[in-house]
């Protein structure tokens, strides 16, 4: 869960790789994945879809434990605002969601208000996106 990253875990995150065109969501969900690779991208195995993933740099170290590596992915469940507007998080957003304008390497993201379900934000009213009416 988004709450739940701490900073000491992104430490050594190089980039970020978008798979979408992030502008028009209002949220994505984050989650730190127990990965056998820095770089490239992960397999993904929820019934969901993959938004984007971390990338990390060279002296990213393995847990001794399992040989993997703690890397973020960025996803939407199928039930999210997205892809059902009027639907379960059409006033809110999940509790790892965070507002993908927010992220950056090294930097979990934050709920906005526009993550939130509005209002709508300076930014989504220059973009032309408008919250989903209840």
């Amino acid at each position: 869960m988004s709450a739940l990253i701490e900073p000491a875990e992104l430490t050594h995150e190089n980039g970020l790789v978008w798979l979408e065109d992030i502008t028009g969501l209002d949220y994505v969900r984050q989650s730190l994945d127990r990965l056998p690779t820095r770089q490239g991208k992960p397999a993904f195995h929820r019934g969901s879809r993959m938004v984007g993933y971390a990338v990390l740099s060279p002296a990213a170290r393995s847990s001794q434990a399992s040989g993997t590596f703690l890397r973020r992915v960025f996803w939407l469940a199928l039930h999210d605002r997205d892809g059902q507007p009027g639907g379960l998080y059409a006033p809110g957003a999940p509790s790892e969601a965070v507002d993908p304008r927010t992220i950056s390497p090294r930097i979990k993201g934050h709920k906005t208000q526009r993550s939130e379900g509005g209002p709508e934000s300076q930014a989504m009213r220059e973009l032309g996106t408008t919250l989903p009416k209840n």
